[in-house]
C-alpha cells in the first residue's frame, strides 16, 4: 500500500484526533514479552482491525528484527485503517540529518510516518547526549524538516518532558517550538519515568499548548497507577493524539493502556476515534493479542476483562434483575464483553435465576425451588467448594435440584490410585476403577504420568465403548488450592479442572482432605457434564 492509499484508508477518521498504538515497540519492552517478526506482524493485523490510526512498528536500523518486519508489513499487510510508524532518534550531535545512517534508515523503512525522540529536559541533553541545549534544538529541527522535504509525516516525543519541565520549563517549551516550527504535526509530551498525576498533568499540558501553538499529543506511563487518567486529563487540557499499548504492555509497570483510554473517549466523551463497528471488536482483540503475547488476559482489566461485568453480590443481582444498567457503568455488549453471574455463597434468589437463565435452565419462579439451591450453594461453599469458577459442577447442581435427581450416566462403585517410588528414581502410576454402566460392571485399569491422569486414562478405558464421545474430550487445566485446616497436610484440597471437547470450555470443581479424592469428584462432574452437553441421555 502507498503512502497516499494508507492516508485514504485513514481517512475515514477525522485526522483532528490521533490514537496511535506504540505495542510492538514500547509495549514489547514489557518484562516476559519476546516478539518475533511474525508476531508483530500478526499483532500489527489485529489493531488495524480495531481501527486505530497509527501503529508504531519499531526502530528500523536498530535491530535486524525491526528492519525485516517494515520490509515485511509493505508487502503482507494490507492496512485498512492504519498508517505505519517507524521510530527513530533525532541525527548525531555535530552531525547533518542527510548524512546521518539511522535517519537514512527510517526513510528506507518505507513508513509513511516517523517518530522521533528527542530529549527535552536539560540535565538529559547534557548528561545522556552529551552535547549543549542549543545543539540539541539544532538536532530537533535538522532531523524534523530534513523528513518533512522527503515527504514524511512526522511526530516528535519529547521525552522526560514533564520531569524536564519541572527542572527547567523555558527549556522543555523550546524543544516543542523547534519541533513545531520545523513541521512536527504533533508533539507528544513524554511522562517517560510515569511520576505524574493527572491534576498535574493537565496543568502542563493547557500551559505548554497556550505559550507554544504546537499540536500536542500524551504518552504516559503507568508508575503511579494514572497512565489511563494522565491521558484523559492530558485530552481534557488540549491534547490531540494519545499514545497508547494493548492491556498496557510496557516497560517496568506499563503504559497507557489502549482499550480503557478509547472505550473512555468513545463512550464517556462521545469522541468518534475508531471506525463503526469497531468498538465492538474490543474485548476479542484485546484477548488475540494476549495470546500472541502468550501471557494469559487480566481477569479484571477493564471493559475487556472477563470479569469486567461479573456480579457477585445478592444485592446487586436482585438491582441487575430489575435492570442490569443499576450496577453497570455501561451495555458490557457495546465492547464485545457480557454480562455474567457469580454463584458463591454470596448469592441471593435473584443470583440462582439469573444464573439458571444464563445457563438455560428454566426455574420457573419456583421461589422454593430457589431457595433449595441458594441453601445448597451456601452449605457446598462452607465445605470448600467455588462455584463462581466452576459452572459446570453448579449447573450440574442446579439441575438436580430441578430435576429431582442427579444425572447419572455410570456408577461408582470404587477406584484406586497407585504411585510407585523406584529404587533407580523412576515413579509408576496406575489406577484402577470399579463402575456401573448401562447395566453392565466394568474393571479397568491405566497407567498414567500421575495419579489424576491415571485415573483420568482409566475411567476413559471403562466408558469410551459406551460413551464414544469421551474420546474429544480433554483435560486442559489443572488447579489444587489448600483451605484453611488445623493439621498441616491434612487440610482440606479444592481441585479445579477445566475440559473441552475442541469447540468448549467447562470447569468442574471437587473438594475433600484427600487430593486424589477431590479430583475424582472434579473428574467425575467433568465427564458427566461434558456428556450432558454431547446431548446423551443418562443411563442411570
Amino acid at each position: 500500500m502507498t503512502t497516499t492509499e494508507a492516508t485514504e484508508a485513514s481517512a475515514v477518521l477525522d485526522d483532528g484526533f490521533h490514537v496511535f498504538d506504540t505495542t510492538l515497540r514500547d509495549g514489547a519492552q514489557r518484562e516476559g514479552i519476546n516478539l518475533t517478526v511474525a508476531d508483530k506482524l500478526t499483532i500489527a493485523r489485529h489493531l488495524d482491525d480495531f481501527g486505530v490510526g497509527f501503529i508504531e512498528g519499531g526502530w528500523p536500523g536498530a535491530n535486524p528484527r525491526d528492519t525485516e518486519f517494515f520490509a515485511r508489513a509493505r508487502t503482507e499487510i494490507d492496512f485498512q485503517h492504519a498508517q505505519l510508524v517507524a521510530f527513530g532518534a533525532t541525527r548525531r550531535a555535530g552531525g547533518s540529518a542527510a548524512e546521518d545512517p539511522q535517519v537514512r534508515a527510517l526513510l528506507e523503512s518505507g513508513a509513511p510516518v516517523v517518530t522521533l525522540v528527542a530529549k527535552s529536559h536539560d540535565r538529559h541533553v547534557e548528561l545522556a547526549l552529551r552535547t549543549t541545549l542549543d545543539e540539541n534544538l539544532a538536532m530537533v529541527r535538522d532531523t524534523v524538516s530534513y523528513l518533512r522535504e522527503q515527504g514524511r509525516r512526522v511526530f516528535v516525543d519529547c521525552e522526560h518532558f514533564f520531569d524536564g519541565y519541572r527542572a527547567n520549563p523555558a527549556y522543555a517549551k523550546s524543544v516543542v517550538r523547534a519541533a513545531h516550527e520545523a513541521g512536527a504535526d504533533v508533539v507528544i509530551l513524554c511522562d517517560t519515568n510515569g511520576g505524574m498525576l493527572p491534576a498535574q498533568v493537565g496543568a502542563v499540558v493547557a500551559t505548554v499548548l497556550a505559550d507554544t501553538g504546537a499540536r500536542l499529543g500524551i504518552h504516559a506511563q503507568d508508575d503511579t497507577g494514572c497512565a489511563v487518567a494522565n491521558t484523559l486529563a492530558a485530552v481534557d487540557a488540549g491534547a490531540t493524539h494519545v499514545q497508547c499499548t494493548a492491556n498496557g504492555y510496557g516497560e517496568r509497570v506499563g503504559n497507557a493502556n489502549l482499550f480503557p483510554v478509547v472505550a473512555a473517549l468513545e463512550i464517556k466523551y462521545g469522541r468518534t476515534v475508531l471506525p463503526a463497528g469497531a468498538l465492538a471488536e474490543m474485548t476479542r482483540i484485546s484477548h488475540a493479542i494476549a495470546e500472541v503475547v502468550n501471557l494469559t488476559p487480566s481477569t479484571h482489566q477493564p471493559y475487556v476483562g472477563v470479569s469486567a461485568f461479573a456480579h457477585k453480590a445478592g444485592l446487586h443481582a436482585s438491582a441487575i434483575k430489575v435492570d442490569p444498567d443499576l450496577y453497570q457503568h455501561i451495555d458490557p455488549e457495546r465492547v464485545g464483553n457480557t454480562m455474567r453471574m457469580l454463584v458463591s455463597d454470596m448469592a441471593g434468589r435473584a443470583s440462582i435465576e439469573l444464573k439458571g437463565k444464563e445457563l438455560g435452565v428454566d426455574l420457573g419462579g419456583d421461589r422454593a425451588l430457589i431457595s433449595r439451591v441458594v441453601e445448597r450453594v451456601k452449605e457446598r461453599e462452607l465445605a470448600g467448594y467455588t462455584f463462581e469458577a466452576a459452572d459446570a459442577s453448579f449447573e450440574l447442581l442446579l439441575r438436580a435440584e430441578v430435576e429431582g435427581r442427579a444425572r447419572k450416566y455410570f456408577r461408582t462403585e470404587s477406584w484406586r490410585a497407585i504411585v510407585e517410588d523406584r529404587p533407580d528414581g523412576t515413579h509408576a502410576n496406575e489406577a484402577t476403577v470399579k463402575l456401573w454402566a448401562k447395566g453392565e460392571r466394568i474393571v479397568a485399569t491405566a497407567e498414567g504420568n500421575g495419579p489424576v491422569n491415571a485415573l483420568d486414562r482409566a475411567l476413559r478405558v471403562a466408558l469410551e465403548r459406551f460413551y464414544p464421545q469421551l474420546a474429544k474430550f480433554e483435560l486442559i487445566d489443572y488447579k489444587v488450592r489448600i483451605l484453611e485446616g488445623k493439621h498441616g497436610t491434612d487440610s482440606t484440597t479444592r481441585v479445579l479442572i477445566a475440559t473441552t471437547d475442541g469447540h468448549r470450555e467447562w470447569s468442574t470443581v471437587g473438594v475433600g482432605t484427600n487430593v486424589i479424592a477431590a479430583s475424582w469428584q472434579a473428574l467425575e462432574d467433568a465427564f458427566t457434564y461434558g456428556l450432558l452437553r454431547a446431548g446423551v441421555e443418562p443411563a442411570e
